[in-house]
């Protein structure tokens, strides 16, 4: 599947997702997120894949939520926006591959999940 702010690579069995953002310091917008665990489905159900390493480009590997979509948010989206973070975290978390995170930079918010 292409991304639009990730990039995929695999080498030596080994998965480099990069978030690329770096304009925006690599923070979390609904489709990056919806992006990542479309990327960790994949990654985990493909046989090629050994481990992955999650990683951003720039000079941050994530400064947080993308606040730009906050404004205006009900309590109600708030919470299912970040329930649907998290349940994007479990999937690496639970992911029966090795996952590192490379930490570049900085790490706020949703980059220290």
């Amino acid at each position: 599947m292409p991304f639009k702010f990730l990039t995929l690579e695999v080498a030596d069995r080994v998965a480099t997702l990069t978030i690329n953002r770096p304009d925006k310091l690599n923070a979390l917008n609904d489709a990056t997120i919806a992006e990542l665990g479309h990327a960790i489905d994949e990654i985990r159900v493909d046989d090629a894949i050994g481990g992955v390493i999650l990683t951003g480009a720039g000079r941050a590997f994530v400064a947080g939520a993308d606040i730009s979509e906050l404004s205006g948010q009900t309590p109600v989206l708030g919470k299912a926006r970040a329930r649907a973070g998290q349940d994007v975290f479990r999937r690496f978390e639970t992911c029966p591959k090795p996952v590192i995170a490379a930490v570049n930079g900085f790490a706020l918010g949703g980059g220290c999940e």
